[in-house]
C-alpha cells in the first residue's frame, strides 16, 4: 500500500544553516509514527514541512500521493483539509468567547453545514475528548489538561485522515499527560486516523508509538518499532534512551568508566 506521507531526501536551511539533512521517511495508513529528540534536533521542522507551512531547499513531501512542495495553491489547500494540527500552546482563541465557538470554528469556515448540525459535530467531537459537559466554559476557565483536549478536539473537528500533534504533553503533569496518551490511542482506534505525535517524552512516546523516527541533528538516528529502537546500540540512541548527559557521552566509554571506578576505589 501507497504511504499515506512520503517524505524524500528533504533537505532545510536557515540561513545557510542545514536544519533537515536529507531526511527519507514513510508513514503509513492508520498508524502512529512518533518524531523523537532532543531539542534543536529538526523535529518541529520537519512537521511544518508535513503540514506545508514551508518550503524545503529540496526534496519532496508527498501526502496522499500530492507534492506538497510543489502543487497548486488549491490542491495545497485540499490536501491541508484532510490534516488536523494540534499545537504546543493549544492555540485557542480568547476572542471566541467559549469553547464549542473554538471547535466549531473550521466547520464553519470549511463547510456549509447548518447551524444545527454544526453544534451537533461540536458536541460530538467535544465528547470524543472528554469535554461533553465543558462547551460553555471560556479558554481561560480550562486547565492545561483541558485546553490540549480541547484543541484535539478543534483538530479532529473536519474529520482529518491524519492528525498531527505537537508535543501534546509538554507542561502537563504526569497523570494528565498520562490522560492525554490515552486520548491519542482511543482517537486512533476510533476513527483511524494516522497520527503524527513531535515529543521528547519517552514513556509517552513508548506507549503511543507504532513506530519511532528518532532525530539528531537533522539526520534520523533510528527509524523503527519500539522494541527495534530499545535494542538500538546507536551511541545517539542509547545516549537518549539512557539520559547521558552531552559531557559525559563525548568522552570514550572506556575512559568514563576508569573514571567512575576510580572514584570508587578512592572512597573505600
Amino acid at each position: 500500500m501507497t504511504p499515506i506521507i512520503s517524505v524524500r531526501d528533504l533537505v532545510v536551511e536557515y540561513d545557510g544553516r542545514r536544519v533537515l539533512n536529507g531526511l527519507n521517511l514513510d508513514i503509513k495508513h492508520g498508524e502512529t509514527m512518533v518524531l523523537l529528540g532532543g531539542s534543536g534536533c529538526g523535529k518541529s521542522t520537519l512537521l511544518r514541512q508535513i503540514i506545508g507551512l514551508e518550503k524545503p531547499k529540496s526534496g519532496s513531501v508527498f501526502v496522499k500521493e500530492v507534492d506538497i512542495t510543489r502543487c497548486s495553491k488549491p490542491e495545497l489547500k485540499k490536501i491541508r483539509k484532510s490534516i488536523g494540527v494540534a499545537f504546543q500552546s493549544a492555540a485557542l482563541f480568547n476572542s471566541l468567547n467559549i469553547i464549542e465557538e473554538n471547535v466549531a470554528l473550521p466547520l464553519r469556515e470549511h463547510t456549509r453545514l447548518a447551524p444545527s448540525i454544526i453544534e451537533l459535530v461540536v458536541w460530538m467531537k467535544l465528547a470524543a475528548v472528554g469535554l461533553a459537559d465543558r462547551g460553555k466554559l471560556l479558554p481561560s476557565e480550562l486547565s492545561g489538561g483541558m485546553k490540549k483536549r480541547a484543541a484535539v478536539a478543534r483538530a479532529i473537528a473536519l474529520g482529518p485522515e491524519i492528525l498531527v500533534l505537537d508535543e501534546p504533553s509538554a507542561g502537563l503533569d504526569p497523570i494528565v499527560a498520562a490522560e492525554l496518551d490515552e486520548l491519542i490511542l482511543l482517537l486512533k482506534h476510533t476513527f483511524h486516523m494516522t497520527i503524527i505525535v513531535v515529543t521528547h517524552e519517552l514513556p509517552s512516546a513508548f506507549l503511543i508509538a507504532d513506530r519511532i523516527a528518532m532525530l539528531y541533528q537533522g539526520s534520523f538516528s533510528s527509524v523503527g518499532t519500539k522494541e527495534q529502537l530499545k535494542a538500538s546500540q546507536d551511541p545517539r540512541v542509547r545516549q537518549f534512551l539512557d539520559r547521558v548527559p552531552e559531557h559525559i557521552a563525548r568522552t570514550p566509554v572506556t575512559e568514563h568508566f576508569a573514571k567512575y571506578l576510580n572514584a570508587s576505589e578512592a572512597h573505600q
